[in-house]
């Protein structure tokens, strides 16, 4: 059997950003283009999103595709050290200006290409 907490902490990133905007189920579903009652099982984590969907439910919410994984405050009891440190690195990239992102690119690589 499939291990659903994943789907438990996508669901519950949509739901906080869906509130944070002040939508509805139905006003998000229909922003997304899928049934209102689609949007309930994702929250819920009764349904496997697809990534279709999760596409057009991050466009719908006006935030990246990748700001759907930007759930930093649910840790998963399994997660790693370096899933944790993972994660808080792309929260503090994603936060960042692009012009900042690509300085840090460059530093990033000359650092590990000397070593």
């Amino acid at each position: 059997m499939m291990d659903n907490n994943v789907l438990v902490i996508i669901g519950q990133r949509i739901r906080d950003l869906r509130k944070q905007r002040g939508l509805s189920q139905e006003q998000l579903g229909e922003m997304a283009g899928v049934h209102f009652s689609y949007i309930g099982k994702i929250e819920r984590a009764e349904k496997n999103v697809t990534i279709v969907n999760l596409e057009k439910i991050a466009a719908a919410l006006d935030v990246s595709f990748f700001d759907l994984f930007l759930f930093g405050k649910f840790v998963r009891p399994d997660q790693t050290e370096k899933d944790k440190i993972l994660n808080q690195l792309f929260q503090s990239l994603a936060l960042m200006k692009v012009k900042d992102l690509r300085k840090l690119n460059i530093l990033i690589h000359s650092w590990f290409q000397e070593q």
